[in-house]
């Protein structure tokens, strides 16, 4: 499955990405307000990256990962995590550092987005963020998506403690 963009490409993720996705995966400073992320080794993406691959090989994937691409160059990862019956899907996404700030989140969201909608009718979206993620609640009321609340028990990879996080969902 590829999906495009004006100017990205959304593909399936997989090992073949291992070196482009330890340039953003593997920095801290890329990725200290995440839940996942930072991963601590090379050996931790490549098992990330192949999870993701037999993932892939499943008739209908419960998680779907994606490696973003502009021009070629992989330059971030996208995530649409399904619920159960598939009702509902959780967007996530990390971009190299020097790509931020060029709309490249939003793009890759809203592409993601319709693709999902017209090929399975899916119509409610969510994304999950840290309090302190100024960049990722942008790029959410970009989307259009509306706030529903602000809550704790979110554990980030690279801080201590319990955290506050924001949700917010859009249905289209």
């Amino acid at each position: 499955m590829i999906i495009k963009t004006e100017r990205l490409t959304l593909t399936p993720i997989g090992t073949a990405y291992l070196d482009s996705t330890c340039a953003y995966a593997l920095q801290p400073d890329n990725a200290r307000l995440m839940v996942y992320l930072p991963k601590e080794s090379r050996e931790e993406v490549a098992a990330f990256l192949q999870d993701a691959e037999r993932e892939w090989q499943k008739p209908q994937p419960d998680v779907c990962e994606f490696a973003l691409l502009r021009q070629n160059e992989h330059i971030g990862g996208m995530t649409l995590y399904f619920e159960g019956d598939f009702s509902r899907g959780e967007l996530g996404w990390i971009l190299r550092r020097d790509c931020w700030g060029q709309g490249y989140a939003a793009e890759a969201a809203r592409g993601l987005m319709a693709y999902y909608r017209d090929a399975m009718g899916l119509h409610r979206f969510i994304a999950h963020c840290d309090s302190e993620n100024h960049a990722s609640r942008r790029v959410m009321e970009k989307l259009g998506m509306r706030f529903v609340e602000r809550h704790g028990g979110r554990y980030n990879r690279l801080t201590a403690g319990e955290r506050q996080e924001y949700l917010y969902e859009i249905y289209i």
